[in-house]
C-alpha cells in the first residue's frame, strides 16, 4: 500500500466510519452497478457487429472499410471479454477472501472494456457513415467521435479531480 493509499484509508474511516474491508465490499459493489450498465449494451452492439457481412449493402464497403469494420469487431468482442471478466474472476474466487484483488482488478478490467468500447464506438461511426454518406464523411464522423470520447470519458474527469 502506498502512502496515498493510506490516506484514502484514512479518508473513508474518517468521514464514512468504513474499515478497509468495508470500503473494498462498497467499492466492488459500486463496480459491479457500472459493468451491469455498460455490458448490455456493449453485448448488444457486438451482436450487431457480427450480423453486418451477412446484410446486403456490407460488400458496398471499401477496403478500407472492411478492414474499419474487423477492427471494430475485434474491438467489441475484446470488450465485451473485459467487461464480463470482473464476474467470472468474481466465481473463481468466490469465498478466497480476495476482495481486493477483485476490486484492483476488476476495475482495470473495465476500464480496458471501456476503453475498447470507445474503440468500437469509433469505428461503428465511421462504418455508418461510409455506407449513408461515403468515405470522407466516415473519416470525419470517426474524428469527431474520438474527441467526444477523449472529452467526456477522459478529461472531463481529469478536470473535475479533486485537489488537494
Amino acid at each position: 500500500m502506498s502512502i496515498e493509499d493510506d490516506d484514502h484509508v484514512e479518508w473513508n474511516r474518517e468521514v464514512r466510519g468504513e474499515t478497509p474491508i468495508q470500503q473494498l465490499d462498497r467499492n466492488w459493489l459500486a463496480l459491479l452497478q457500472e459493468l451491469r450498465v455498460v455490458q448490455t449494451g456493449v453485448q448488444l452492439l457486438t451482436g450487431f457487429l457480427l450480423t453486418l457481412p451477412f446484410q446486403g449493402r456490407f460488400t458496398d464497403l471499401s477496403t478500407v472499410g472492411h478492414a474499419v469494420y474487423l477492427v471494430t469487431v475485434s474491438a467489441s468482442t475484446m470488450a465485451t471479454i473485459l467487461l464480463v471478466a470482473p464476474v467470472g474472476m468474481h466465481r473463481l474466487l468466490f469465498r478466497q477472501r480476495a476482495i481486493g484483488v477483485l476490486v484492483t482488478t476488476g476495475n482495470r478490467l473495465a476500464i480496458g472494456g471501456i476503453a475498447m468500447l470507445g474503440v468500437t464506438l469509433v469505428g461503428a461511426a465511421a462504418l455508418t457513415f461510409e455506407i449513408v454518406v461515403g468515405e470522407l464523411a466516415s473519416l470525419v464522423a470517426a474524428a469527431v467521435v474520438a474527441l467526444l470520447l477523449v472529452g467526456f470519458w477522459y478529461l472531463l474527469p481529469r478536470a473535475n479531480r479533486p485537489r488537494d
